[in-house]
């Protein structure tokens, strides 16, 4: 059997001359050197670009099990990408991704985490033809410590990135400053609940980017205490685990929402816990990852680049228990998320924050039941609350929509029943009177009076409206009962809708064409079939002819049924699965 680390081998051999073949080789171009991102055409020095293939290259270089060992070629492509990421970096040591920021320190230390990493590896390998790349690199590396010592971040993980990065250039240079700086970032606290759930709830991308830079930063700043909510949140992934490897990614708050991802990410951070704990459930994350592995990944997150730089991984001696695949649980149940809501006020910023996301929706309670084929998420804070997959049949989601704010209606509270959940999602909407005279500013009185310099935060709220949607679940001997309710007495137009999966079809029941991608679910049953799994549900209505709710978009590559109803209403749909893997989820 082939071992983990002869795959991570394999897989990186296998990405060289892909690498090689988008390498711009025209010495008059500006990207000269630089790989070129397949989608535009444009090298970039990121941590998903031109730096991501010198990690596939160099260890390729230095790894005497490789195809590609001290190969000249290659060699002189890497040197000519080390001397284009040093051209592209700024006077002031950041980078730009052009597609996303400018003058970057957040991309910049995705970068120096794994530059840092790739100058080691190859520092360490007794190769005099390695001195330019290797000169080039650390130019970069020692470029970018003004820019790490000064600069900010956008998003919570970022903060990680940043500790790592500065972590790295202390071991590289020394400086002082550089553990300060980390330290002002590790003063903010963590930002983990007890369950494991980081603030962007992000199962696809961020939450492991903040597992392995947090591990970097305990390991290089001596810190240990941080890998607590590391291994909080890696035992927690155990359970956002769906049955065919694709992790859970229903109710992200990044850009991986409602995408496929699978476990490779995590990959190097469970290898490195597994052998630092020597922890079987761990080990049993990782080789998951290296059963779903099919690119080496960005040059931070690297796996075969970690393997060389700490060969016990390699030879681990660590066996990989079984992942639970039989379980219901409540992720967040007992986390004080009010208590934390309440505070919000008293922080000063006025529910305000710049190029970035307040992300209120940190450790709301998400439900995880899993039984042989068959895997349901129920969440709140989301615009879905319902997701079901069964075998190759999946209901991506189930959301309720309206014209009161208007969109999606997000669940707020979630209780655990007997057999289901019960779901709430309440809206408040008002009007504001005028600003008393006192308190107006001198431009009201002026010949023009901007709308934007009124103080509007002082205006008093008047009929103040609220819509409360109450959502049952109740899982049955054929699969699940969902009765979705709103007793406002006003007309306000509704839609409940159901988004299934492109690799299946949809028979059966009344249905006519709305949007693209989406139909009116007018009556009668619908079977969504895919391979020799079904997901069949009755309840359909088409009491008003919206095709969409403005503020509520659906996904175009997916079939979409919308189901169209008045307040109030209470309508109960039945949801049936095909018989192989069907059954109560087990505790």
């Amino acid at each position: 059997m082939i071992t983990m680390y002869e795959k991570l081998v394999a897989v990186n051999d296998g990405w060289v001359k892909r690498g090689t073949d988008n390498q711009i080789m025209d010495s008059q171009s500006r990207f000269y050197g630089g790989v070129a991102d397949p989608d535009s055409g444009i090298a970039w020095p990121t941590h998903t670009g031109t730096l991501a293939v010198m990690a596939i290259w160099g260890c390729a270089l230095v790894n005497a099990d490789s195809r590609y060992y001290h190969d000249e070629s290659l060699l002189y492509r890497m040197e000519l990408s080390a001397a284009f990421i040093v051209r592209h970096q700024h006077a002031d040591g950041t980078i730009s991704p052009g597609w996303t920021n400018m003058h970057s320190p957040p991309d910049t230390a995705f970068a120096v985490v794994g530059l840092a990493q790739l100058y080691e590896l190859l520092e360490k390998h007794e190769w005099t033809a390695l001195e330019t790349a290797r000169m080039n690199i650390r130019r970069f590396l020692e470029q970018s410590v003004p820019a790490l010592l000064t600069g900010g971040c956008h998003t919570p993980n970022h903060r990680w990135v940043l500790t790592a990065a500065l972590g790295f250039l202390y071991r590289l240079t020394g400086n002082m400053d550089l553990i300060a700086r980390a330290d002002a970032w590790l003063a903010e606290g963590i930002d983990c609940t007890e369950d494991g759930e980081w603030t962007e709830r992000s199962n696809g991308i961020y939450n492991g980017v903040s597992d392995v830079m947090l591990y970097h930063t305990a390991e290089l700043l001596g810190h240990p205490e941080l890998l607590e909510p590391v291994r909080r949140n890696l035992r927690m992934m155990t359970y956002l685990i769906h049955p065919d490897g694709e992790v859970v990614t229903d109710y992200s708050g990044r850009q991986d929402f409602g995408h496929k991802y699978d476990m490779s990410g995590y990959l190097l951070v469970s290898s490195l816990m597994a052998e630092h704990d020597k922890d079987h459930l761990f080990a049993a994350l990782a080789r998951l990852g290296a059963e779903a592995l099919d690119h080496p990944g960005a040059i931070p997150n690297n796996a075969l680049l970690g393997f060389l730089l700490h060969p016990k991984l390699r030879d681990s001696m660590v066996e990989p228990c079984s992942l639970p695949d039989c379980y219901r649980i409540v992720i967040n149940g007992q986390f004080n998320r009010k208590g934390y809501l309440s505070q919000m006020e008293s922080a000063g910023h006025g529910g305000r924050i710049y190029h970035s996301r307040l992300h209120p929706e940190f450790g709301a309670p998400v439900a995880r039941q899993r039984e042989g084929k068959t895997s349901v998420t129920v969440m709140t804070e989301t615009n879905s609350f319902f997701a079901l997959h069964h075998g190759e049949a999946k209901l991506l989601g189930v959301q309720v929509s309206s014209t009161f704010e208007p969109g999606f209606i997000k669940m707020n509270d979630m209780e655990q029943l007997g057999n289901g959940y019960l779901l709430s999602g309440t809206e408040a909407k008002g009007y504001y009177g005028p600003i008393v005279s006192e308190r107006l500013p001198e431009s009201a009185g002026a010949q023009v009076s901007p709308w934007y310099l009124l103080p509007h935060q002082l205006r008093e709220v008047t009929h103040l409206q609220q819509h409360q949607v109450e959502v049952e679940l109740t899982e049955t001997k054929e699969g699940w009962k969902l009765r979705v309710k709103c007793d406002k007495p006003d007309v306000l137009m509704t839609q409940i809708s159901f988004i299934f999966g492109k690799e299946g079809q949809l028979s059966g029941g009344e249905r006519a064409p709305a949007e693209i991608g989406t139909e009116f679910w007018q009556d009668g049953t619908v079977r969504f079939s895919a391979g020799d799994d079904w997901i069949e549900v009755d309840g359909g209505a088409q009491e008003h002819g919206m095709k969409s709710t403005r503020g509520a978009s659906y996904p175009s590559d997916c079939q979409t049924l919308v189901v169209n109803v008045l307040t109030p209403y209470e309508r109960t749909f039945h949801i049936r699965l095909s018989p192989e893997g069907t059954g109560r989820n087990g505790q």
